[in-house]
Parts: C-alpha cells; structure tokens; sequence
C-alpha cells in the first residue's frame, strides 16, 4: 500500500496527484490498525502490486510499519549514492527530497508536472527495475535475464531481454542505484521466468 497524502475530496474523488513529497510504501497490516478506505481528511490509500512497481513509481519503504525494509532500504540507498545521502545513515528527509526531484519534472503549478524519466542502456540494468519500451511505451520488468510485461493484475509471460538497446528507465535513479548496490525488490507471485529455456533469455 502507498501513501502520498491525502488526495480525494469528501466524495472520494482524487483531486491531488500528490500533497506531501513523502512517498512511502506500507504493509497492507500493521498491528491492530483498521482503515476505512479514503477517510475524509486522510491519507488516501494507493494500492500497488508490489514493492518493485511502488519503487517505479517514486516511493520508498515507510519508516514505521515497515522499519526493517526501510532500514535494509536506507543502508543501499545510501552506499550507492554517497554524493547524495552525505553519511550512511541518511535522514528521511534526504531521501524524500531527492526522490521528489528524481520523479517529477519542475513546474510552477503541480498539475504541470510531468513524470521524470531517463535513458540508460537496458543491457545494464539490474533485476528489479522497471522500463518503458515499444512503440506504446508499455512498462515492463528487468527479471532473470528477461522482461516480464506489467498489469494491474500481475506480470504476463516473460519474453527476452533486447540486447544491444536504450530503453527509457521508469525506476528514480539513484533507486536504481541502490538495487544495484544490493536492495532487491519484493514481486508479485507472478513475476517469474518458469517455463522459459534458458536459451531463451540469452
């Protein structure tokens, strides 16, 4: 589950894309706490399906329900961008801002902001990333050797990773970097490369 601040009206219309630069992902139980899904005046509840795509898509593990990730998360985070954390116990502040920076362009007005992204090549990318690729720019997950293509619902067959390519990386930078120090992201039951020849992902 996310959260980014709340975003709906009382009629529970999504009015906001974001109200904090806090983003953070949370375990769906947390001790004896009960949610009434978009409460008025609280945090709206984001669903994601799972922890590689909530990372996709700007977050980070939350300090609190799910203190050991983000402690795993933060000692990556920090090793893999020193020039960025400062120390190795980096303030969550630290990380917020540079996340908010990474995922989203400058505009004077939020509703102007644009998704950031960057080109990096695909050959290189560690397991867990998420990229934009074809001509209808679909996401799809770096996994194994393979891509596995993303839904709502779970991950469809994975086909073989392009060699040789550019592709457009969905994952905030310096959270790529951290996967690469190490951090492996949790993925939905789906995500999996069984079934396909090993020839087949070379």
């Amino acid at each position: 589950m996310g959260n980014r601040g709340c975003l709906h009206d009382d009629h529970q219309h999504i009015i906001y894309h974001y109200r904090t630069t806090r983003w953070i992902i949370c375990n769906l139980a947390f001790g004896d706490r009960q949610r009434k899904i978009m409460t008025p005046g609280e945090y709206t509840e984001l669903f994601f399906l799972d922890e590689a795509t909530a990372l996709a898509a700007g977050h980070r593990p939350c300090a609190q329900c799910s203190h050991t990730r983000f402690t795993e998360f933060q000692q990556h985070w920090a090793a893999a961008n020193p020039e960025l954390a400062g120390g190795s116990t980096p303030k969550v502040d630290v990380i917020d801002d540079q996340l908010h920076r990474e995922r989203l362009t400058e505009a004077y007005y939020a509703r102007d902001q644009r998704r950031r992204v960057y080109l990096d090549a695909l050959d290189d990318l560690p397991e867990g990333v998420f990229v934009a690729l074809g001509d209808g720019l679909a996401p799809y997950l770096v996994l194994d050797g393979g891509i596995l293509p993303w839904t709502p619902g779970g991950y469809g067959a994975p086909v073989v990773r392009p060699t040789g390519q550019t592709a457009i990386v969905l994952t905030p930078r310096s959270v790529v970097r951290a996967i690469r120090n190490g951090f492996h992201p949790v993925t939905h039951r789906s995500a999996t490369v069984e079934g396909v020849t090993k020839d087949a992902l070379t």
